[in-house]
């Protein structure tokens, strides 16, 4: 018996029959708890008892489970001279504030080389994709002279301002910008008399939702997990990675401990991601225009 055909922009394309659904479904399925297998390994080990953390070989189960580990995570943090709450707060406002400054900088660059034509962008644009090739190891010192002659070193300011500077997210939103900004309808905004502020803002933003949703989970994962930081002395201006570190490295004793402190660090990137995840997918789907 024929196959029945289907045209797809005059090309003869073959139906993909359930048979084959149902493959790709199981393939997708078994690939995601796979990739899925370290984040239940991670939650297990914070769950498990001293004893069954040292277990050989290593199980995917546990025997007793309990939350002492937890606890002992409480308990460490409550005893150092600096309050707990203050890492907290550390990393939360680092966090979101270089997350919103990359964003909004980003934007405003990538909107300005990929929709405004001036003298110099294409140069800019070349600079900007060369400094993706460099580490940020590579440019530590120049960046520490820097910040000390702006007097930030040992502030919040020596963290965020450079995170408002990221090339990368620069690059992916101007990416973005040139293949789904419709110049047409940027006009027909002009034409009506919409200012460019008002244009970027309310029309540009919109159309890369995706970008901007995935820069944010980016920029605030890395600022989120950043640990020991050359440019923070002070104890209080440290982050909570940093401190936990700092607390669970001092012995085999606090092991249990340091895997509640992963477990924790690792939820709220994942929420992140989760929450922006819905709304990529949404956006990408819902988003397409012709001219």
């Amino acid at each position: 018996m024929a196959r029945k055909l289907r045209t797809r922009k005059h090309r003869v394309v073959l139906n993909r029959s359930r048979g084959g659904d149902v493959g790709i479904a199981i393939f997708l399925i078994l690939m995601g708890a796979f990739l899925f297998l370290p984040m239940l390994y991670t939650i297990l080990q914070s769950l498990k008892p001293l004893d069954e953390l040292w277990m050989f070989p290593p199980r995917f189960y546990v025997i007793s489970p309990t939350l002492k580990n937890f606890k002992d995570l409480y308990m460490l943090m409550s005893d150092s001279w600096v309050p707990f709450s203050r890492y907290i707060f550390n990393t939360v406002f680092i966090s979101v504030a270089g997350t919103v400054g990359n964003l909004l900088f980003s934007s405003m660059c990538a909107y300005a080389l990929a929709k405004i034509k001036f003298p110099g962008s294409k140069g800019i644009f070349k600079l900007i994709v060369a400094s993706l090739m460099f580490h940020t190891t590579v440019s530590a010192i120049a960046n520490y002279i820097t910040l000390s002659t702006l007097r930030w070193i040992d502030t919040y300011l020596a963290i965020i301002i450079p995170a408002w500077g990221s090339t990368l997210g620069l690059y992916l939103m101007k990416q973005f910008m040139e293949s789904s900004v419709n110049n047409a309808v940027l006009e027909s905004a002009r034409i009506d008399g919409a200012g460019e502020w008002r244009t970027f803002w309310t029309i540009a933003m919109p159309m890369v939702k995706p970008a901007w949703l995935t820069l944010i989970v980016y920029s605030f994962q890395h600022l989120w997990n950043a640990g020991t930081s050359i440019y923070i002395q002070s104890e209080q201006l440290k982050s909570f990675n940093y401190a936990v570190t700092q607390l669970v490295n001092d012995g085999i004793s606090r092991q249990g401990a340091s895997a509640a402190s992963t477990v924790i660090m690792m939820m709220v990137p994942i929420l992140v991601f989760v929450i922006t995840q819905s709304n990529i997918i949404e956006t990408m789907g819902s988003s397409g225009m012709k001219d």
